[in-house]
């Protein structure tokens, strides 16, 4: 009867401990990204209310297509970065994604899309291991020796990217790349996975602190272009 007892009480003493565990896991997940979309959302502005001139704009990576075109969200970022660059709100354009294998690259076919609208190549900076949003923001800032940038992307990746630069030092500004409405189904996806994501690069950003996959020589941003180019 006694070792009934025992086992029922152990058992009762982990599940309280799961439940609290539990609780604080959501309380810190909730409190990351409260505190992330409450710090950002004051450095997330529209194009036309920009008033100054800044070193590059950051324009981050998504899915690109076998031959290279990018997906239609990728191409609105491209898109909204390319006009900040005409309309001289910037002086160049650093293109940071994945280009991890030989098989998938993000970067030439970002490239190619920039250069195909006419912009010289000497204005165009090319990051190969821009494998995360966390990843691209450390080497911008390391590597690239960002100072001051427009970041691009869209309004739900926006609060976390402009988040992880500002807190590396970086001077950002953040413009939504939403020029036309995406299938309600991958935004549900893509919205759950950035909630999570925030938790994550919170935990990066103030704890861990991990460096990127690959580091390397720096390539000021305001130097030449020509090395970042795998000819």
């Amino acid at each position: 009867m006694e070792q009934k007892y025992n086992l029922k009480s152990r058992l009762n003493r982990l599940f309280s401990i799961f439940i609290i565990i539990f609780l604080l896991l959501i309380s810190f997940t909730v409190f990351a990204n409260v505190s992330m979309l409450s710090f950002s959302k004051q450095y997330i502005i529209e194009q036309e209310k920009i008033n100054d001139n800044f070193q590059t704009t950051i324009i981050l990576g998504a899915a690109v297509y076998e031959n290279g075109q990018p997906c239609p969200m990728l191409q609105d970022r491209l898109d909204v970065g390319i006009s900040l660059f005409e309309n001289k709100y910037v002086d160049t354009l650093l293109l940071t994604g994945d280009h991890g294998r030989k098989d998938y690259d993000e970067v030439n076919g970002m490239k190619q899309y920039v250069l195909n609208i006419g912009i010289d190549k000497s204005f165009v900076f090319l990051d190969h291991a821009g494998f995360s949003t966390y990843e691209s923001m450390f080497r911008a800032s390391e590597i690239y020796q960002v100072q001051s940038a427009i970041i691009v992307t869209q309004e739900f990746h926006l609060t976390r990217s402009v988040y992880i630069a500002r807190k590396m030092g970086i001077n950002v500004y953040g413009v939504k790349a939403d020029i036309r409405t995406y299938p309600r189904s991958e935004m549900i996806k893509l919205q759950i996975r950035e909630y999570l994501a925030r938790v994550k690069d919170y935990v990066y950003v103030h704890i861990l602190k991990p460096n990127p996959t690959f580091l390397g020589e720096k390539i000021p941003i305001t130097g030449s272009s020509d090395i970042t180019y795998d000819y």
